[in-house]
Order: C-alpha cells, then sequence, then structure tokens
C-alpha cells in the first residue's frame, strides 16, 4: 500500500471529492512530521507512538575501501506500534 491507496481508501471511505481525501491524508501527515521536527512524541491511541530518537556519532568503515569514517549524530523518527496494531497484525 502507498499513498495513492490510503487516499484512495479514505476517499471510499468518507466519500466527496478525491481531493478532499488527498488533503486530508496530507494534512496528517503534515501534522505528524511537524511535530516530530519540534521534538514533540505522537500518539494515536490504538495504532502507535512516533518519536524522535537522537542516535549518537560513531565510526563506521567502508566495506569497499576499509576506510575509517566518522558519522554524525542526528535525529531519527521511531515508531513503536500500539497494542490493538500488534493484535490486529497477528
Amino acid at each position: 500500500m502507498n499513498k495513492a491507496s490510503i487516499i484512495e481508501a479514505v476517499y471510499e471511505k468518507l466519500g466527496g471529492t478525491k481531493a478532499d481525501a488527498e488533503r486530508a491524508v496530507d494534512a496528517v501527515f503534515d501534522t505528524i512530521t511537524n511535530s516530530l521536527k519540534q521534538g514533540q512524541t505522537v500518539s494515536i491511541a490504538g495504532f502507535g507512538i512516533f518519536t524522535v530518537k537522537q542516535r549518537a556519532a560513531r565510526q563506521a568503515r567502508n566495506p569497499r575501501t576499509g576506510e575509517v569514517i566518522n558519522v554524525p549524530a542526528t535525529k531519527v523518527p521511531k515508531f513503536r506500534p500500539g497494542k490493538t496494531l500488534k493484535e490486529a497484525v497477528k
């Protein structure tokens, strides 16, 4: 399933126009993204929790050359599924 499939599913559930469904899906994704950019946690009951995790700086090795590379610290998004989602997938 991709974004177009999600838009189609929202359109079929809610009716209206596909453009309205696309705006609704985009609004949800934008809201989650903007909240994570600000370092906030996004918790959706029954679905899961989106958080931002700090990944420490480290040294890695280039597999082709064997050269040591310094990888800088970075922030990465993390998703932890909720109990209802876990049970639905089983």
